[in-house]
């Protein structure tokens, strides 16, 4: 790339370029002063001027694609510091392109009046030959060869410019600017496919607002001058929709403005609401949808006569006369069908009722009552006045036609009122077999088509009316059936069908069958309270009582409801201050949480601007790549395409990537290898034959040929030798001449070299000794940097052994603290280990001790036992801590039961043990007691066995016993 110049140095180089016709050139050294990273820091009154005359060097040249990429790199770097020059340098944008598009226009009428040559001429010989091949006149080949490339670059800038603008406050007066100029540009040109292009791009844009609404300067709808400039926009966009006649667009369109209001928190101006619902209107009436064609008639009608005082009579006639026959061309019989469609039916229904601001969907009865509620007879044409009451009021089958037919010619003169007259013979005609059905049974078909004939070309025959009464059947409308061998219509009646509003929604001429059996028990209800009331009228005196009690009642109740509702109205008074302090805490709390998020996001911010703008140099890189790639691409592809047998067209071009043109070229070239082997086996083989023939043929002239030769050699080699010894002589000659010249100056040229020898092994000298004192220093600064490396070395290796000993000592330290450890670790378990054997010793003198206890008792047990036969087992002693024993509670029971059955008293215990006069175990205590000895008269009862079923004694006895026996062992 080249280097970053001075933006007034480029400008003057440019407008050099210019002056000697290189635009192109001027056009890319302005290119390159933009798209460059140190164009960011050049001051926009330098930069200014480069960009006005960018664009009109892209203009001027229609380069598109380099001008969206310099405006972008403009708009990003001045749109923080200046908005009024990014305004300037697209406004001039778009007025360069519209002023080439005039030019083109001007050019292309001005050839177009050059090529007529004779104006009386209607045919030219060169026009007559060019039809016999061509449709196009010359007008049109004139214009799509001049005009149509500038108008292909004027609606690219347009898209460009409302690309760059998209999604920024400060840009967006500018963009919408330029969105209505894009709708007058295809309005101009009655463009419907750009039209269609430019609100689809618009719609985006729209719906990306919310999307990208975390970006600086980015447009919140919130705000009314933003929503505003919007719903001005879809507007304009609107009217071009209606009058480009793009139904389905202007549908989309009303849409969006509907989306937009319901966003704003203020209608939009009532001139503009008029405009929407005209337009809806129209839209309404192209998709044949008449009840919303009416409904939307009435809003329009209804703004404009409340909100537009001066509106003149004649208007005001022509828009209630639209209102009142809209509503009266809606067809009776409904638009419902079965199966899934009533859901699809009902949200469409739902969603044409929200685009007009209403909250249900209307009906034909609720338009005309709220057409007469507004008194619009009074304004409606006279002949309108009488048609509401033929069909409305005065509707009689037997001659309806004969009275509305002179109206339907009035209305079919008018070409505003003449798209209601079949609609309105639709209502005629439902509304006849309607009210045939609560007249007649049976009718003749001929008879039905005479009332409904109507004047051409509106006139009906029997296949016509056949298919409208399958219609109305099929929608449940009609209950008719059709006798086709008597050319009969029958209209059945069912007595217990439900109530279809929209037969009864007219006029009725006399009740049906089906009304009277419904209404049968109502009516004798009706006659029965009557009677009641004739016969006793203290009912009506007992009901007026209650009625009084009833209110009295009520207004207790009201009072007491009137207390409640004040204590209730302080209650939330005082949860209302409540929630306010708590709103209070709550929004100083979101304020400082929201100041915290902002900082955050700005942080955020920084990182992502840097983090996009090194993608944006990654991005600049990989295209510069990529744009290197495809240009050795393209070159290689035009080495391939000017090669014979490679056929490449302009799209092959722009789709093969390098490594497939490569591939390309080596099968071209193995072709080319191949093609030329054959080739050159051919011609071998056919030189092959020539030579043989040749050889034959010049066998007998080689004799000849190799003695004229010899001559010839002979001759030329004494040319050559006397030449030869001629120009030996002439060498030596010369050279002694100069040998003679040379020997006068040899002695100067000893001398000087002699001179120059011992001035060189002087320099020599002087260099060698500075070399060697050079070296000594370097070796003496090399040995001084050894010797510190030295006792660096040794001073750390010092440090190093110093750490090794602390450790050592520390590591002894802790070794030693840790057998320290380990040696009263063992202390405690031998003393832990004695304890334990002392104390086992004192349990074995326990147990045995115990035992001795245990055979007195069973020598005393014997003793007071002498006459039982049966042996008595010993009770079971508990031991104590103190040497004490004491009987279970158990044990004890039943020595007492003994003894009470033999006699005497029971033994509580054992021989007493030495009072300690401290802490005495219930044992030792229960030893105390004197014991009294009775004689016995008869054996007690058996005492318990131990619990474990041993002789007596617990565990610590057992397990002495165990030792003794492994002692003794």
């Amino acid at each position: 790339m080249a280097p970053f110049a001075k933006p007034e140095s480029v400008l003057r180089r440019a407008d050099e370029l210019i002056a000697v016709g290189q635009h192109a050139a001027a056009l890319e050294a302005l290119h390159d002063v933009i798209i460059s990273k140190r164009s960011r820091s050049v001051p926009l009154a330098s930069l200014e001027p480069i960009m006005l005359k960018f664009v009109e060097l892209c203009v001027s040249l229609r380069k598109g694609k380099i001008a969206k990429e310099g405006l972008h790199q403009y708009k990003n770097i001045s749109q923080n510091t200046s908005i009024a020059t990014i305004e300037l340098v697209i406004r001039k944008f778009i007025q360069l392109s519209e002023e080439k598009v005039q030019e083109a226009q001007a050019k292309a009428d001005q050839i177009t009046l050059d090529g007529l040559d004779d104006l009386e001429a209607t045919e030219t010989p060169e026009s007559i030959l060019l039809s016999t091949v061509s449709g196009e006149q010359n007008k049109d080949r004139t214009d799509r060869a001049v005009v149509t490339p500038w108008l292909k670059f004027l609606w690219e800038a347009y898209r460009t410019v409302l690309d760059i603008l998209r999604n920024n406050a400060r840009l967006e007066a500018l963009y919408q600017t330029t969105a209505h100029q894009a709708f007058q540009f295809c309005l101009k040109y009655t463009r419907k496919t750009e039209f269609r292009r430019l609100c689809d791009l618009l719609r985006n844009h729209l719906q990306n607002i919310a999307k990208y609404a975390h970006q600086p300067h980015s447009i919140n709808l919130n705000e009314p001058e933003s929503l505003q400039r919007h719903l001005d926009t879809r507007f304009q966009q609107l009217n071009g929709a209606a009058e480009l006649e793009l139904w389905q667009e202007a549908f989309r369109s009303v849409e969006d403005i509907h989306n937009l209001m319901t966003m704003s928190k203020k209608m939009p101006k009532p001139f503009m609401m008029a405009n929407y619902y005209e337009k809806l209107t129209k839209i309404f009436m192209v998709s044949d949808n008449y009840l919303f064609h009416a409904a939307a008639w009435n809003k329009y009608y209804t703004l404009v006569k409340t909100q537009n005082k001066s509106v003149t009579d004649e208007e005001q006639t022509r828009m209630a006369s639209l209102a009142l026959l809209s509503a009266l061309a809606i067809p009776v019989i409904s638009s419902r069908d079965n199966g899934y469609e009533v859901d699809e039916s009902k949200n469409k229904s739902h969603r044409l009722a929200a685009l007009l601001g209403l909250s249900r969907s209307p009906n034909r009865a609720g338009l005309l009552k709220e057409a007469l509620s507004k008194n619009i007879l009074k304004h409606v044409r006279p002949e309108l006045r009488e048609l509401y009451n033929i069909l409305e009021v005065q509707f009689h089958p037997l001659s309806i036609c004969k009275k509305i037919e002179p109206i339907m010619n009035k209305l079919a003169e008018d070409p505003e009122l003449v798209k209601y007259v079949k609609p309105l013979h639709s209502v005629i005609l439902t509304r006849l077999f309607q009210q045939l059905s609560q007249v007649y049974t049976t009718v003749k078909l001929d008879f039905v088509i005479k009332l409904a004939s109507f004047a051409p070309p509106f006139n009906y025959d029997s296949a016509t009316i056949e298919k409208f009464i399958m219609q109305g059947c099929k929608k449940g409308e009609l209950s008719i059936r059709i006798d086709h061998a008597t050319q009969s219509l029958t209209f059945e009646t069912d007595l217990f069908a439900t109530d279809n509003k929209n037969v009864t929604d007219g006029p009725v001429l006399q009740s049906l069958p089906a009304d009277l059996m419904r209404s049968q028990l109502t009516r004798l209800a009706t006659s029965l309270n009557a009677t009641v009331n004739m016969i006793s009228p203290e009912a009506i005196e007992a009901k007026k009582e209650a009625k009084k009690a009833a209110f009295l009642k009520a207004l207790v109740g009201m009072q007491e409801d009137h207390k409640a509702a004040l204590e209730r109205k302080a209650i939330i008074e005082r949860k209302k201050e409540l929630i306010e302090t708590m709103l209070a805490r709550k929004e100083k709390e979101e304020a400082r949480e929201k100041a915290l998020r902002v900082q955050a996001e700005q942080e955020a911010l920084k990182v992502r601007l840097a983090e996009e703008r090194r993608k944006r140099e990654e991005d600049r890189i990989r295209a510069e790549q990529e744009a290197i790639r495809k240009t050795e691409s393209l070159k290689l592809a035009e080495s391939l395409k000017n090669k014979a047998g490679v056929e490449l067209n302009d799209e092959d071009l722009e789709n093969l990537d390098k490594d497939k043109l490569v591939a390309i070229q080596i099968k071209q070239l193995e072709k080319e290898k191949s093609e030329m082997a054959a080739r050159t086996k051919a011609i071998g083989k056919r030189l092959d034959h020539m030579e043989r023939a040749m050889r034959l043929e010049e066998r007998p002239l080689v004799a000849k040929d190799y003695e004229r030769q010899q001559k010839a050699d002979r001759v030329y080699h004494e040319v050559a030798v006397k030449a030869h010894y001629e120009a030996a002589v002439t060498k030596h000659t010369t050279e002694l001449l100069l040998k003679k010249r040379m020997a006068k100056i040899l002695d100067d040229y000893r001398k000087v070299r002699s001179d120059m020898e011992e001035k060189r092994e002087e320099e020599f000298a002087q260099k060698r000794e500075a070399a060697r004192v050079r070296i000594e220093e370097e070796k003496a600064r090399r040995i001084q940097l050894y010797r510190e490396r030295k006792a660096e070395n040794e001073a750390r290796k010092a440090r190093e052994e110093k750490e090794k000993a602390e450790r050592a000592a520390e590591a002894a330290r802790r070794a030693e603290e840790e057998e320290r450890r380990k040696a009263e670790r063992d202390a405690q378990a031998a003393k832990e280990r004695a304890e334990y054997e002392e104390r086992m010793r004192n349990l074995d003198a326990i147990a045995a001790k115990q035992r001795e206890k245990e055979a007195q008792i069973e020598q005393r047990l014997a003793r007071s036992t002498t006459g039982s036969a049966a042996p008595v087992t010993p009770p079971k002693f508990v031991p104590s801590s103190t040497g004490g024993e004491k009987l279970s509670w158990r044990e004890r029971e039943a020595l007492k039961k003994a003894a009470a059955e033999s006699g005497e008293a029971a033994p509580t215990s054992a021989a007493p043990a030495p009072s300690t006069g401290g802490y005495r175990p219930p044992a030792a205590r229960a030893s105390e007691v004197p014991r009294r000895a009775e004689p016995a008269t008869e054996a007690p009862a058996p005492v318990r066995a131990p619990l474990f079923g041993g002789s007596g004694g617990g565990w610590r006895e057992r397990e002495a016993a165990k030792k003794a026996q492994q002692q003794q062992q």
